[in-house]
């Protein structure tokens, strides 16, 4: 799998929905089926990396204003 650090939440679930696409579909060698697997576990944890980021980033931001707004 090439490098997901330097992608976009958007390209990664992209990504990772085609994943799924491929598994859905059937029909491919165990071997084949299982790389696929291994594949959209790491494009899943990339995408939760970023979800994660994302919402401590918002909390942060709440946390910074005042509390009268």
């Amino acid at each position: 799998m090439t490098e997901t650090s330097t992608e976009t939440y958007e390209t990664l679930y992209t990504r990772l929905q085609e994943t799924v696409a491929q598994l859905e579909v059937g029909n491919l060698p165990l071997a084949e089926a299982l790389a696929l697997y291994e594949q959209g576990v790491q494009l899943a944890a990339a995408c939760q990396r970023l979800l994660d980021s994302a919402e401590l980033r918002v909390q942060q931001l709440q946390s910074d204003q005042p509390d009268d707004q």
